[in-house]
């Protein structure tokens, strides 16, 4: 499996370098002033809700009210939508597009700044979730109260948070202001459309929903404060990686872990061990390995000529043979070596 591995590690080593214009962005003046507005707002919700204020009894209303009755017609369609909401299919979605990202530019950034800003969402998230313990619209048990502090995980909408965050850092991870611009408003829409879809469907107050927006913004907002944070990150991952080939360059992995890792660390045939293990058991020097054929240029096919050291191709003699009588011999419990291995003749019938 690793083996064939190899021909997208080269891929990923022929593409260009990371270009020069991506900036990342800064904590400006400007988003430390969004951000302190946007976190008074996050603390006027919660004050509301534990006072029990109007915004609690607008939430009642809206449940009596039952969207999902008034509109039926829109039920099945808003079931599906409300799932750019939840963590899994989201994540797995972006994770996917961004890893591309990764592999075109040559760099682990936009799979970092997720796994921070998700990282960040679980815990802000979550804390409050389960310190205010709200019950959700369908499990309140006293009509006006806020149903705080009554084991529930409600409050703040996660779905609505989660959308903010996983399409948000689309737009903030874009590569030119234009689509930065288009990527914000559709990520924004996006999550309004979300939040309000958990209205409709009963399984958030409207209180929840506006504090996931709020909290999910913070998110974002305070992500470049971050930056050093997934810088250094990517700088150890790939000194991680330098520290494996200068370990497998000394001979100090066992076979079976430089047989695993050869394929993924000499992608794009930039680096290969001083010895085969091949070479290093018949006594041949270490350059016949790496040696290319001749007419060809050194630079031409470096992933290919590395594929056919690390892994032989099993000849035609190797194959289990056939008896004279025609029927073929019981296949053995263990496969030879395709290093190294002689083919042995069928004796006998």
């Amino acid at each position: 499996m690793l083996a064939r591995l190899e021909p997208v590690f080269a891929r990923l080593d022929r593409e260009p370098e990371r270009p020069a214009h991506l900036q990342t962005p800064q904590m400006s003046r400007h988003r430390i002033v969004l951000l302190s507005a946007t976190l008074a707002f996050y603390l006027v919700i919660v004050v509301a809700v534990l006072t029990t204020s109007w915004l609690v009894r607008l939430d009642w209303q809206i449940m009596f009210f039952r969207p999902y009755e008034q509109w039926p017609q829109v039920h099945a369609f808003l079931d599906y939508l409300v799932v750019l909401g939840q963590r899994g299919p989201t994540a797995v979605m972006v994770a996917a597009w961004l890893g591309w990202r990764s592999w075109r530019q040559h760099t682990l950034r936009p799979l970092i700044a997720l796994g921070v800003a998700l990282l960040l969402l679980n815990i802000t998230v979550g804390s409050v979730k389960l310190g205010l313990g709200r019950l959700g619209p369908h499990y309140a048990t006293q009509i006006g109260s806020a149903e705080l502090f009554a084991g529930g995980d409600i409050f703040p909408s996660g779905h609505t948070a989660n959308a903010v965050v996983t399409w948000g850092i689309l737009a903030y991870l874009a590569s030119t202001t234009v689509t930065r611009r288009v990527l914000s408003i559709l990520s924004g829409v996006l999550s309004l459309s979300v939040g309000a879809t958990t209205v409709y469907l009963g399984t958030h107050w409207v209180s929840d929903v506006l504090l996931g927006w709020t909290a999910g913004l913070l998110i974002m907002l305070a992500l470049p404060w971050f930056e050093p944070l997934i810088a250094r990150t990517e700088a150890y991952v790939f000194g991680l990686r330098e520290q494996w080939r200068r370990r497998l360059e000394d001979g100090r992995v066992s076979e079976p872990v430089a047989a695993a890792l050869t394929p993924l660390l000499s992608a794009g045939g930039k680096w290969q061990p001083g010895r085969t293990p091949a070479a290093a058991e018949d006594g041949a020097p270490a350059a016949a390995a790496s040696q290319t054929p001749a007419g060809h240029s050194p630079g031409l096919r470096p992933a290919a000529h590395a594929h056919q050291v690390s892994r032989q191709h099993v000849i035609r003699s190797e194959r289990t043979p056939i008896t004279p009588g025609g029927s073929r011999r019981p296949a053995h419990t263990e496969r030879p070596s395709a290093r190294g291995a002689s083919a042995r003749p069928a004796t006998g019938g």
